[in-house]
């Protein structure tokens, strides 16, 4: 099949980056969001979020008349759905549960222009289901076409799941290079979706069915959120017996089948904070491991307020001419992980907000990929640039190790350090 024309539902972190990547590789390509702001920058030639080199691609692509964005879907061959996936609201004590209402707005959007012979993808890290699930919506919604739920390969439309693999700050690369997990609902699906990739990706297009593919990526995050809940058990341990956590790390990892990773903040970003809980949600009595790491992870950020907080009561101690107010405190990195712009789901940043909200003087952050705080973000905190900031602070908390931050060759004594990331 020739994919004369794609669409790409969500420009945001993953779908402008594959719009413009197939578009690079020759595709027309009509991208699609709700977001006006969104849109015309993005048919300026210009993008919207922070991504190495992806600039450069998306300028040329529209330069050349090969993307362009729209508010509302437009006949294609092809649709691919990246929209967010959030959750529902949940009281505290609840299990949270995945919220599908973006991927059924998204749906409901494209079933007017879909024709016979199209192609539709949903690319959002989804429960197990969901693919089906759009199948069923979109077959509400067009009842002149047949879906493979109910006319198997026959169907006039191909549907399938095919989730995002790629590292932020290493997109560009990885939508090339990594293999894709295809989980088509028929194998004629999956077949017709590998030819649709295979327009740029030269890693390995790994066929399955739809509902493994949507858990092969809850699983892989998942794993990586159990790993990082032990490193982070473990800094909390240490930090108990007076044991450097990174040294203790280093050394262990010396044995050849023992690979700990690193300890920090908590965990954030929109997949590993967020995907274990679409296992959890589904199977509470079965994930007992999966839903463990996740309080662990989640507990973390509150724990490093809590250093904060007697850093604070040290720093009176040793100072009681001053009281807290004369206290100045900066937090360094605000994003979910290193030199990224990316402050969503981002504990650094929930952490730094909630030390604003208490103290009672103005707080310092310190984020080098952003130029400004987010709207409504914290009223007690100012953002200031990495050169000046050790210069205006009593107490450092390290939360996102940037690359800028590890520069720094020395401290001044003075300053009582809460480094999450063990850099400095």
């Amino acid at each position: 099949m020739s994919f004369k024309n794609i669409s790409v539902i969500g420009l945001g972190y993953i779908g402008l980056p594959t719009a413009a990547m197939f578009a690079a590789y020759g595709k027309n390509v009509i991208g699609v969001d709700v977001s006006k702001k969104a849109v015309d920058t993005i048919n300026r030639g210009e993008i919207h979020i922070v991504e190495p080199d992806l600039d450069t691609i998306v300028h040329k692509a529209v330069s050349e008349r090969k993307l362009r964005a729209v508010l509302v879907p437009e006949p294609a061959d092809a649709f691919l759905i990246a929209v967010p996936t959030p959750f529902q609201p949940t009281d505290n004590e609840e299990i949270p549960r995945p919220d599908l209402k973006y991927i059924k707005a998204a749906t409901l959007a494209i079933a007017p222009v879909l024709k016979k012979g199209d192609l539709v993808i949903l690319e959002s890290t989804s429960p197990v289901g969901a693919t089906e699930q759009m199948a069923e919506w979109l077959a509400a919604a067009r009842l002149d076409l047949t879906f493979p739920q109910t006319h198997g390969s026959n169907s006039d439309i191909r549907v399938a799941h095919c989730p995002e693999r790629v590292l932020p700050g290493h997109v560009v690369r990885e939508l090339v290079e990594n293999d894709r997990v295809i989980g088509g609902m028929t194998s004629k699906c999956s077949k017709t979706a590998t030819e649709l990739y295979k327009t740029f990706v030269t890693g390995e297009c790994v066929v399955t069915n739809a509902r493994t593919a949507e858990m092969a990526k809850l699983t892989e995050n998942s794993c990586r959120d159990v790993q990082i809940a032990f490193a982070n058990e473990l800094s909390i341990i240490c930090d108990e017996l007076d044991i450097d956590v990174w040294e203790l790390i280093s050394l262990a990892n010396r044995h050849p089948r023992i690979n700990i990773l690193q300890p920090g903040p908590g965990v954030g970003g929109h997949c590993i904070a967020v995907d274990p809980w679409f296992i959890v949600s589904k199977n509470p009595e079965q994930a007992k491991l999966i839903h463990a790491a996740r309080k662990v992870n989640d507990a973390k950020p509150e724990w490093v307020v809590n250093k904060v907080k007697l850093a604070v009561a040290d720093f009176l101690l040793a100072n009681p001419s001053k009281t807290a107010n004369d206290v100045r405190i900066t937090c360094f990195g605000l994003a979910f992980k290193p030199d990224i712009d990316d402050l969503r789901e981002s504990p650094s940043m929930s952490i730094a907000q909630e030390i604003a909200t208490n103290h009672p003087s103005l707080v310092n952050f310190v984020e080098p990929n952003i130029q400004s705080l987010p709207k409504g973000a914290c009223e007690n905190a100012i953002l200031i640039d990495f050169e000046s900031a050790l210069k205006k602070t009593d107490i450092a908390v390290v939360l996102v190790d940037h690359s800028e931050f590890k520069t720094l060759n020395d401290i001044p004594s003075e300053v009582r350090l809460v480094d999450t990331k063990g850099i400095w």
